[in-house]
């Protein structure tokens, strides 16, 4: 079955995904990043304490994924998706109409837990969970959202802020995705949760962080998010060291934009091909082969490389992870399980800038960073090996 087939007869369900992965821009950090400097100034904290409070939220909300990520499992979707748009709107009211600092920055808490992390959480489980054959297409096709909300809002924040304030943009972006919700929210059939709440007398599933093999993947699947992190926020050491410059990277974002959207659509199509097991042991290669050029050549095409390489990995990540998860625990468990997962990416991502900017002011050099994180690719790839031969004799779903 194709894309064409595949939106045809379940546009429902993808309309819904798709729509999450879009929405959850709202806590994205490149998107809150476009107004750090009128949100500390409205806050009135300086941009060390603004950097401060955003890590403080966002390992706030790596706990709270952990505790309300898995009741996906049980609940509602329909319900559950309005439970986390409420709450993203009440982050929205803190954060913009706050007379208060510390409740303006609990609005922050909310508007990252609910955007990055929860809309993203109901967006891939219900793409992964709701399809079987057809799964690696459905991610792939859900998470073209999150492309399309980099390409589109940065202009048009741009543009707007020119005419209108930024609380403004804010509450015009909350009214433009809160038309097509409603409407999905009352009239698209929806499907229902897959279990029922755990109690004393039942059991409560799998609890990955007490699992070796879930300890053993999480590295390889980290990789790029935490590397990639550190490209994003030592851009300027990075662009120096590799004698290039802010302008090309600027460029080359634009590129690995783009470079998500065939990352996605072929990753899909071959992870339903193939099975995510042998794409898990080759998605990496584009990007660990761009860390080869960036340490060895350097110049502008490193950075492109990096960006690009990135990008496609980027692309067919979450398509991979959501295709190992299901097969070691199950598509009735991948709530919880996904939620350890988006835990631990959040706390690792979070500490991760920190370590690279102790190393930074320590004296180390940016191609020593290069190389750890090549290192640090290489050493998630070989740790998964044993988890991946046991999953690929786990048979296939029917």
């Amino acid at each position: 079955m194709g894309y064409r087939t595949l939106l045809r007869d379940h546009r429902s369900v993808l309309s819904i995904a798709f729509l999450a992965m879009f929405s959850s821009s709202l806590g994205q950090s490149y998107f809150i990043g476009l107004f750090q400097a009128p949100l500390s100034d409205h806050l009135g904290l300086s941009v060390g304490q603004f950097g401060t409070a955003y890590a403080v939220v966002t390992l706030i909300a790596g706990f709270c994924m952990l505790r309300f990520g898995p009741s996906i499992d049980w609940i509602n979707p329909q319900r559950f998706a309005a439970i986390v748009l409420s709450l993203l709107l009440t982050g929205v009211v803190l954060l913009t109409l706050s007379p208060w600092w510390w409740l303006g920055i609990v609005g922050l808490g909310i508007v990252r837990l609910c955007g990055q992390g929860m809309l993203t959480h109901l967006g891939n489980t219900l793409a992964a969970r709701e399809f079987s054959t057809m799964r690696g297409r459905a991610i792939g096709l859900a998470n073209l959202g999150i492309p399309l909300g980099e390409a589109l809002l940065p202009p048009l924040v741009a543009a707007a802020l020119i005419w209108s304030s930024w609380q403004t943009f804010w509450w015009l972006l909350c009214g433009v995705i809160a038309l097509p919700w409603l409407w999905l929210l009352l009239k698209a059939p929806w499907p229902d949760a897959p279990g029922v709440k755990p109690t004393r007398q039942t059991p409560h599933g799998p609890r990955p962080f007490r699992e070796k093999r879930f300890w053993l993947l999480m590295p390889l699947l980290m990789a790029l998010p935490i590397t990639m992190t550190g490209l994003f926020i030592y851009q300027a050491q990075l662009t120096e060291s590799l004698e290039s410059s802010l302008a090309v990277y600027a460029l080359a974002l634009t590129g690995m934009g783009i470079a998500k959207l065939p990352g996605a659509l072929l990753g899909g199509r071959w992870v339903d091909k193939l099975g995510p097991v042998k794409l898990a042991r080759l998605y990496l290669l584009p990007y660990a082969f761009a860390m080869v050029m960036a340490l060895t050549i350097g110049g502008h095409i490193s950075i492109w490389a990096l960006m690009v390489g990135g990008g496609l990995a980027m692309g067919a990540q979450e398509l991979i992870a959501s295709g190992l998860l299901i097969k070691l625990w199950g598509a009735e468990h991948l709530g919880r399980v996904r939620s350890a997962l988006s835990a631990a990416m959040v706390f690792s991502t979070g500490v991760a800038p920190a370590v690279l900017g102790l190393a930074l002011s320590a004296g180390a050099p940016f191609h020593a960073l290069l190389l750890g994180m090549l290192l640090f690719i290489i050493a998630g790839w070989l740790l998964a090996q044993r988890v991946l031969r046991e999953t690929s004799t786990i048979p296939a779903e029917p």
